[in-house]
């Protein structure tokens, strides 16, 4: 559903294409009344010729339109033009967390900035009734102002299926396989209520199951679970458990990993009831992460610094008190002078010796 440049949909002036992905293309345009850039996704043909989805979509992407969050990507506007559904969504400058993952793990400082803003996007998005259920890297944009949650409530649309349904319905990216076969797309970031099809289980917490992974992989730079086939993947998900996440980056406080665990919990009522009590705790554990990493910044000439510093300090407390001390001696008493007397008889008495 390709459309050219200089192409108009409404009052949208299409300048460029930006990608294309399980939903439709997107694109770079101009809203012509506002003169404002935006970003305008079409509806791919499989859900716009259906007229429930279309209905469906219409009524939750307004309430999408609601949401008003510094890391939720903004909703404009919803439209139908020339038989394409598209939304107009805030047209955003950066990086997808997908492609920044790419290059290895993000420092200790920017997981834990990230993590604090998706549990607050998705606190945000819990209490007004929307489940993302499609959380993973290339849906998260990182820019200037911080991440930016994208495609909220538009998955349940691809994803939703029949309760016991087989798994063979669910949709992934087209990329969801690399030449070797192994999966590495939204499969591997589901809770496992959405792989069994226990669509009265899917609520927020299948969001958290999500986030859990999406932290495990800033920190580590691998994937939570992985699989050679659909089946391993799967396999994975339901019935192992990650490496620690302190195991593959030592520098990993353990408090996060246990959050991180929790988050990975199989059965949703043991993980983080909520994105809110989710969020304060990451926000506690930056706070005492930014008070302790500037001494384990410390170089090792530091380190010395203070060492010597030490013995020197305890060289003068030593001096100092041996110095005191002697000044303070009690006196010794004066000693008795003796003299030795001698008696000596008169001169001829010494006759002997001469």
């Amino acid at each position: 559903m390709a459309i050219s440049v200089g192409a108009r949909l409404g009052p949208y002036e299409i300048l460029s294409a930006i990608g294309a992905g399980g939903m439709g293309e997107v694109y770079k345009a101009r809203d012509t009344r506002l003169n404002r850039i935006v970003a305008i996704k079409l509806l791919s043909a499989h859900l716009a010729s259906d007229p429930m989805s279309r209905e469906r979509f219409d009524r939750e992407a307004r309430s999408i339109a609601s949401l008003n969050h510094a890391h939720i990507c903004i909703l404009f506007d919803v439209g139908h033009d020339a038989g394409i559904d598209f939304l107009v969504m805030e047209y955003l400058e950066g990086t997808t967390l997908a492609e920044r993952l790419s290059r290895g793990p993000l420092p200790l400082e920017q997981v834990l900035r990230c993590s604090i803003e998706i549990a607050d996007a998705l606190d945000k998005a819990h209490r007004s009734g929307i489940t993302h259920r499609d959380l993973k890297p290339g849906n998260i944009m990182l820019t200037k102002g911080g991440i930016k949650l994208l495609d909220f409530g538009l998955a349940k649309l691809r994803q939703e299926i029949a309760p016991g349904g087989p798994l063979s319905q669910l949709v992934t990216a087209n990329d969801s396989l690399t030449a070797n076969g192994t999966i590495v797309g939204t499969l591997q970031y589901m809770a496992p209520e959405q792989l069994e099809g226990r669509t009265d289980d899917i609520d927020a917490r299948t969001d958290i199951f999500a986030f859990g992974t999406l932290v495990y992989e800033m920190t580590t730079g691998k994937k939570a679970f992985e699989g050679t086939s659909h089946a391993s993947l799967i396999a994975a998900i339901l019935t192992s458990e990650p490496p620690s996440m302190t195991s593959l980056q030592p520098i990993t406080p353990p408090a996060l990993d246990r959050v991180v665990r929790k988050c990975l919990a199989k059965e949703p009522e043991k993980r983080w009831q909520s994105a809110s009590d989710l969020h304060d705790e990451l926000k506690w554990l930056a706070e005492g992460a930014s008070q302790t990493m500037p001494t384990a910044a410390v170089g090792r000439r530091s380190h010395v610094s203070r060492r010597t510093f030490a013995a020197l300090a305890c060289a003068v407390i030593a001096v100092t008190a041996g110095l005191v001390g002697w000044y303070l001696r009690p006196s010794s008493p004066t000693r008795p002078i003796m003299r030795l007397a001698m008696g000596v008889e008169p001169a001829e008495q010494l006759t002997g010796y001469q």
